[in-house]
């Protein structure tokens, strides 16, 4: 069971992602909060494995809420940002602060499903296009010099972009005729390497250190 955190302080669009997420045998809505200051003590009591959180409230907004999240738990929910504009600046902002990828209010239920699936088991990159296109707008080859002081060998330098295009890593394993298992290995070096939390921040700074070019 994937138990969700929903985050907005919209009463409705929270009854309704309820419905959605509640009619999936796999997936349950353990709790809702009005506004982002809510969240961190909803975390510790119910131990989400993803939050919904609303990227836009009155008093303690997402991007807040996310990097208060990570900050505090050692294991802290992944959480997903949903937004109104996908090409927002508060949406790349929650990125780059800890967020695992983000969901459009206008997004159809079948994907906003697909998506909380994805985000927690944690082995792709959700919408790498959107990803792609909000890294080209705000631009990169900001830290050159970061993403070589990783030390990234050649073939986790590989795996890297791989994972930038959406790959997950049986599709990357496939790809490289090795082992899913090695994928694995790679991957986990790759975010520790880069001091990334997954897969969003590390494709976030690999296109922001201009070691991906955006096309």
């Amino acid at each position: 069971m994937i138990t969700v955190l929903l985050v907005d302080d919209e009463e409705l669009i929270r009854a309704g992602l309820r419905a959605i997420i509640d009619s999936e045998p796999d997936l349950s809505v353990v709790g809702e909060a009005g506004d982002g200051a809510e969240v961190a003590p909803m975390v510790a009591r119910l131990r989400p494995d993803v939050v919904l959180m609303d990227v836009r409230m009155p008093a303690v907004d997402g991007i807040a809420a996310t990097r208060h999240l990570l900050e505090t738990f050692a294991e802290p929910p992944k959480i997903l940002v949903v937004t109104t504009f996908e090409n927002d600046d508060y949406v790349y902002d929650a990125l780059r602060v800890g967020a695992s990828g983000f969901l459009l209010k206008r997004t159809r239920p079948d994907d906003i499903i697909k998506a909380i699936r994805l985000v927690a088991t944690g082995d792709s990159l959700l919408f790498p296009a959107a990803i792609r296109s909000l890294a080209a707008a705000h631009g990169s080859g900001k830290s050159t010099q970061g993403l070589a002081a990783a030390g990234l060998t050649e073939r986790e330098a590989e795996v890297l972009r791989l994972m930038a295009t959406g790959l997950s890593n049986g599709e990357i394993g496939e790809k490289l005729f090795v082992s899913l298992q090695t994928v694995k290995t790679h991957v986990g070096n790759v975010l520790a390497k880069l001091g990334a939390r997954d897969r969003t921040q590390a494709v976030i700074t690999a296109y922001e250190s201009g070691f991906i070019t955006p096309a």
